[in-house]
């Protein structure tokens, strides 16, 4: 059983307020990408109590213990609540830089939900499964309806957009440095009253430059030089839009699709040209 959890870029990402149980209330797009992990799970004939997972990984390091990994924690989840449901094992390829702003973890997470439940024939809905991957991450629900999404709240309250972006390619840059998200909600600062980002995007993209911003961009900057380059470097190729995805230290750029690019980035950074 083999499934691609995809990424996602935030296409604005507005820090609104912190609030009293320690989380901040967001205002975000979130838009999906065809960049992809690889998540194989099987059923594992081993049956004992205390089982443990069998769980390997390929591509890019991962560090965590595997007891941590979201997919491991998402297993257990159902497990509590599905005792029936079997052993299994897992082979996780990340193709998507972690610590990255691209949504690879909680991908990662939210895949494993729909998987298990589709398999193993759990009967959940959708309001349920949204409900499971909320306690797994602010992001993973919505990679349960992964479809372009107006996000407000953690991330959780989710509306689905009509937003076409096939127009573009999106270039996606990385430069190998993971952003600690506690850390950068720790140190960014919550906006001003704005124009609401889902009024933003219905202008030209070219007119995004201007408007659409993301909170964590000042002190991502102002930490690391490199991906404030990244960005410059992106309009100087001609983007019509760039942006840092989440808390980054990913930067995306819209380019027109006809668009001859030229970029010159170092060989260590992962760069990647998708589908819009």
């Amino acid at each position: 059983m083999v499934v691609f959890p995809n990424s996602k870029i935030n296409l604005g990402l507005r820090i609104l307020r912190k609030r009293n149980d320690g989380y901040h209330d967001l205002e975000t797009v979130f838009y999906p990408l065809p960049l992809t992990d690889i998540l194989e799970i099987n059923p594992y004939p081993v049956y004992q109590k205390n089982f443990s997972i069998p769980f390997t990984k390929s591509g890019f390091v991962i560090d965590d213990d595997p007891s941590d990994n979201l997919c491991i924690k998402a297993y257990k989840l159902l497990k509590k609540d599905f005792p029936r449901l079997p052993n299994v094992k897992m082979h996780l390829h990340k193709a998507i830089p972690a610590g990255a702003g691209l949504g690879g973890g909680s991908a990662d997470a939210a895949f494993t939900l729909v998987l298990l439940n589709n398999e193993f024939k759990l009967g959940l809905n959708r309001e349920e499964l949204l409900g499971y991957s909320l306690k797994l991450g602010s992001d993973c629900p919505f990679f349960i309806i992964n479809k372009p999404c107006h996000a407000t709240g953690r991330g959780e309250q989710l509306v689905p957009i009509d937003l076409d972006l096939s127009a573009y390619k999106i270039i996606v840059v990385n430069p190998g440095i993971h952003i600690n998200t506690g850390r950068a909600f720790l140190h960014s600062k919550p906006s001003q009253a704005g124009i609401p980002i889902g009024d933003i995007l219905k202008k030209p993209v070219k007119r995004w430059k201007d408007e659409l911003v993301n909170d964590f961009e000042n002190w991502v900057f102002s930490e690391y030089r490199e991906v404030v380059e990244i960005k410059d470097s992106l309009y100087i190729a001609g983007a019509h839009f760039a942006s840092m995805s989440g808390s980054g230290s990913t930067v995306y750029a819209l380019f027109p699709k006809e668009s001859a690019i030229q970029l010159n980035f170092p060989p260590n950074y992962f760069v990647r040209e998708l589908a819009g």
